[in-house]
């Protein structure tokens, strides 16, 4: 996998120089909506889980390549994760346990576009791969039983060792959606379905992999 990302990073770096003067630069933010895919060989662990609602921001870069087609990159703050909500109840006492995983990634899309022009606006649709890098992040828990409150917050590690580390730094996700641009504003929604597996081990099948929804408004330049 690292191998195909600097392959991603060689592609981006010679599209901005044979670019340089065709490309159009903006910024971007909106509202993410994350979730999980966990699993292992025995089941799916996520499949109640809620989303978490965060942000995205950064800066972006099209280059055309045609008249309708461009390529499109970027350098965002984006976060991950996902929100669970589990009851349980035995010998007379019932136990709420939530948990809130806060992920924050460094992430670079790597997309193509394809503009239509529908009356005086422009509608589009991207799809292609978006790398992310682990920033930070943080677990949160909380147990509530009766009049009793336990809460825990845990760093996460970042790195590829089994014994020690959360989560594997680097993550690669699928990236599709579709907006409209009127002049210098863009509109959009995508979709991120993370590919990789950021456990650091898959003993018994287990997998862990970020999904994101995300509704994006742009400026360009």
């Amino acid at each position: 996998m690292k191998n195909l990302v600097k392959g991603f990073l060689v592609i981006t770096l010679f599209c901005f120089s044979a670019n340089l003067f065709g490309q159009e630069f903006g910024l971007t933010a909106g509202l993410n909506m994350s979730n999980a895919l966990i699993k292992d060989n025995d089941q799916t662990y996520s499949e109640n889980f809620d989303s978490r609602l965060g942000f995205h921001v950064g800066a972006t870069a099209e280059m055309p390549l045609t008249d309708m087609f461009s390529f499109q990159t970027g350098l965002l703050l984006s976060t991950k994760g996902y929100r669970s909500s589990e009851e349980f109840s035995g010998f007379g006492i019932t136990v709420t346990a939530e948990s809130n995983l806060d992920l924050l990634y460094l992430e670079i899309p790597l997309t193509g576009k394809a503009t239509f022009d529908v009356g005086g606006a422009q509608l589009y649709g991207i799809f292609g791969p978006s790398v992310g890098i682990g920033l930070s992040g943080t677990l949160k828990s909380e147990a509530v039983s009766g009049g009793s409150t336990v809460t825990e917050e845990e760093p996460i590690v970042w790195g590829s060792n089994e014994d020690s580390d959360d989560f594997r730094r680097l993550d690669l996700g699928l990236l599709f959606g579709a907006g409209v641009e009127i002049q210098s504003i863009e509109v959009g929604i995508n979709y991120n379905l993370g590919l990789a597996n950021i456990l650091p081990s898959n003993a018994n099948g287990s997998r862990f992999s970020n999904r994101v929804l995300a509704i994006s408004v742009g400026y360009k330049f």
